[in-house]
């Protein structure tokens, strides 16, 4: 057990360090590491599959995430579904928590963000078919210089795009279901 221990260790440094020199010789300092708060079972679960085809009929989208509170758990807010699966189980920043808390939607046109690309981010409570909010659904969208696109363009469309999602999610719970 201790060599495993010592094997995981050294590629752990050794990971950071590719990491970290990477990083520094693009001139940047490296991303932390995000912290994990949930793991997702090993089969794709229904909102995973709802992101992925999002994503394959959406092509000007960047990506799609949906957040919540995992069944069985309290307070405990992560990302369970998104079009980056690295980042699934992700501990929920504020501006998530209080879309899925309030209910409130955010509209984020990232002017300050040091994203690599320019983005606009529409952040609104996620539904299910009997109108209750269930956690919180971004789209990330493609926003390239000069696109002319205006915040009530990204609002209306995500609404559509909440609002179809909303007939295909039972119940919460069903979002946590293997896909079919």
């Amino acid at each position: 057990m201790r060599t495993c221990a010592r094997i995981l260790c050294v590629t752990a440094l050794t990971t950071g360090l590719v990491v970290s020199t990477t990083a520094w010789a693009a001139g940047q300092a490296p991303a932390p590491p995000h912290p994990k708060n949930w793991t997702a079972p090993s089969y794709k679960i229904h909102a995973q599959k709802l992101c992925d085809e999002i994503m394959q009929k959406h092509p000007e989208l960047l990506s799609v995430t949906f957040h919540g509170v995992p069944p069985g758990l309290d307070k405990v807010y992560t990302m369970f579904a998104g079009s980056f699966p690295e980042r699934i189980g992700n501990t929920d920043d504020p501006d998530d928590i209080d879309v899925i808390v309030k209910g409130i939607t955010v509209l984020d046109p990232r002017w300050h963000r040091n994203d690599p690309e320019k983005k606009f981010v529409v952040m609104m409570p996620l539904r299910d078919a009997a109108g209750e909010n269930v956690g919180l659904v971004v789209f990330a969208y493609k926003n390239p210089p000069n696109s002319g696109k205006a915040e009530r363009e990204y609002l209306a469309q995500s609404t559509v795009m909440r609002d179809a999602l909303q007939r295909q999610i039972p119940s919460y719970k069903g979002l946590f279901e293997r896909a079919k």
